[in-house]
């Protein structure tokens, strides 16, 4: 079904995928009996010799009805989104890997608490485009940009958030399998746009603690798996 979806491994990607699903089909049902209404409209109404045109006034039973009905489908979508919003962006599960990605032309800056476990100190552990994340925990992101609007994108995860200029926002995902996975930014922001791409990479907890102990990213109690 839709196979050309990127691979779905975060927790709540597959709440995702089923209002994608919903949307989609509801849509794709609608645009085949509207163009199948079309063609037959246009068929048994057709103009022919001696045959005079007639004003028609509508139904108002139908129109009652194709008003009703996709209000009442938008309704239902609405509340399934918003339980699932509500779950992915007002509740912030705890955890202590945090990670403070800073967006800017045309790059991803990635900090790690240092063995302080506090973001914004010296002994922070930064790199450019890769982030590292253990599978089956939260993972936490605090999302700035320095220069313009950048959008921080996690097509795997089901994940993308405006990185704003002056604001920290923050998001969170729970990768369900290992791998890597591109972290694209999804806003026009200049003429670099296309090559800016990082890369997640996820791995067991006990790797992810085998390279949090080395990089001295996050105190030495959360990098033992």
């Amino acid at each position: 079904m839709l196979s050309w979806l990127p691979e779905s491994a975060s927790t709540y990607s597959p709440d995702i995928d089923r209002i994608f699903y919903l949307i989609y089909y509801i849509t794709a049902i609608s645009c085949v009996l509207v163009l199948a209404g079309l063609v037959y409209l246009l068929i048994r109404y057709r103009a022919r010799k001696g045959q005079r045109a007639v004003y028609s006034h509508g139904n108002t039973t139908l129109e009652i009805i194709w008003t009703i009905v996709p209000a009442l489908v938008f309704v239902m979508i609405g509340f399934m989104s918003r339980t699932v919003w509500s779950e992915i962006r007002h509740t912030l599960p705890e955890s202590p890997v945090r990670v403070k990605i800073t967006a800017s032309q045309f790059n991803w800056l990635m900090a790690y608490p240092g063995l302080d476990g506090q973001l914004g100190t010296p002994d922070d552990y930064t790199q450019e485009n890769l982030m590292y994340a253990p599978v089956g925990q939260p993972v936490r992101l605090l999302l700035t940009s320095k220069d313009v609007i950048h959008s921080f994108f996690l097509p795997n995860m089901r994940l993308k958030q405006d990185a704003v200029p002056g604001r920290e926002i923050e998001v969170w995902f729970q990768a369900t399998q290992a791998g890597d996975y591109e972290i694209p930014c999804a806003e026009l922001c200049g003429f670099g746009h296309s090559n800016m791409k990082g890369y997640l990479r996820v791995r067991s907890p006990e790797e992810f603690a085998t390279w949090a102990r080395e990089k001295k990213a996050f105190p030495l109690e959360i990098a033992t798996p």
